[in-house]
């Protein structure tokens, strides 16, 4: 059996006609950037946040960049983030002018450790991004709790979390502003690249929509020196379309990553899901042996599995990021687990018959 990673095709063809239909409105009107689609799209996607304004950008990492400027990062700043993520959420800090600060994870969700995080506010400290890591949120209130005590501003990253809970916070209203991605392997993917940014602050959406837009206030009246980061309405008619289906898909995750637990048993260590969380899952994540972790993946591919490991390197031990001076040993748990993660295959339309002859070859593969 062969099992791909991801399969955006089959994601794409039930709304198929929908994204043709939507692209000929686009055309046949000519409002390619900055239609009607673009309001929208920031509307529905705010509404399902649980957010009062969204902003669509052109990616991900701009969304991260935007919220961070909007929120008044800039040059001499520090931002604490986790090690753990995708190299994008400490280029953005580093783009808006400030220094990454890296912090360690906890061992049991992998999400910030904010007693490690503690150790590393300054006088320079001006914000913290958490991340929600696989599609969990991180603990929020705490976030809060912490921000408020150091007077920091708090930007969410949610490229992997959208539709995510936990308690009575929902992924994309839970700090001061929040950024997402559209990368088409989310959960809520564009045909294309595309990101967003929500807030239930006014004057910050406002300061992302004009720095999405060169700084412009008004037409050629520049306020600031910004960026090119619009979304155009084709992406943001076909993103309306999927968000409709966007709920259905991630219980469709949260049933197939039962699954694998009910499947896997204690033979592997999973991410735990804390207390009153409702991940969506967005990455399908097992930790085993270090020693036999890459001989587990050559087995799986063997046998047709295809497999990834999110990520292979923490951000501080890129190179781009060695003048940080944050070397080996600076964020033990976060370096541990990288030699043990196994990212297994999951998407919507994945068959239970598909994930029961994963966890089969993942089962023989860790007794042989």
């Amino acid at each position: 059996m062969k099992v791909p990673f991801v399969d955006l095709a089959a994601w794409a063809k039930p709304s198929r006609e929908a994204y043709l239909a939507a692209f000929a409105q686009v055309l046949d009107t000519g409002a390619f950037v900055g239609g009607p689609q673009v309001a929208e799209f920031e509307a529905a996607f705010a509404a399902f946040c649980g957010a009062k304004h969204g902003v669509a950008v052109n990616n991900g990492t701009d969304a991260l960049l935007l919220a961070l400027r909007a929120l008044g990062v800039g040059p001499g700043d520090e931002v604490i983030t986790a090690a753990n993520s995708f190299f994008a959420t400490a280029e953005a800090i580093s783009h808006a002018g400030a220094k990454p600060v890296l912090a360690d994870v906890e061992a049991s969700t992998l999400l910030l450790d904010l007693d490690d995080a503690a150790k590393r506010v300054t006088a320079k400290t001006k914000a913290i991004v958490p991340v929600h890591l696989f599609g969990q949120l991180a603990d929020m209130p705490r976030v809060r709790d912490f921000a408020h005590l150091h007077g920091l501003r708090v930007v969410e990253d949610s490229a992997q979390a959208h539709g995510a809970t936990r308690g009575d916070d929902r992924a994309g209203a839970s700090g001061d502003a929040a950024a997402f991605s559209f990368y088409p392997t989310k959960n809520l993917g564009a045909i294309g690249e595309g990101g967003a940014v929500t807030t239930n602050d006014p004057e910050v959406a406002e300061r992302v929509r004009r720095l999405r837009d060169h700084g412009q206030a008004g037409r050629h009246d520049h306020v600031d020196i910004a960026y090119n980061a619009r979304l155009d309405s084709v992406q943001c008619a076909c993103l309306t379309i999927s968000l409709r289906r966007l709920a259905a898909a991630n219980d469709a995750r949260r049933a197939l990553a039962e699954r694998y637990r009910a499947k896997l048993g204690d033979a592997v260590r999973f991410v735990t899901e804390a207390a009153r969380s409702v991940p969506v899952y967005h990455l399908m994540v097992v930790r085993v042996a270090a020693a036999k972790r890459d001989a587990i993946r050559d087995t799986l591919a063997k046998a047709g599995i295809a497999t990834a490991i999110h990520y292979p390197t923490p951000i501080h031990l890129q190179r781009a990021y060695a003048h940080l001076g944050q070397g080996p040993g600076s964020c033990p748990i976060a370096e541990r687990a990288v030699g043990e993660m196994i990212s297994l295959p999951m998407f919507p339309d994945l068959a239970v018959e598909a994930v029961d002859y994963v966890c089969d070859q993942l089962l023989a593969a860790l007794r042989g």
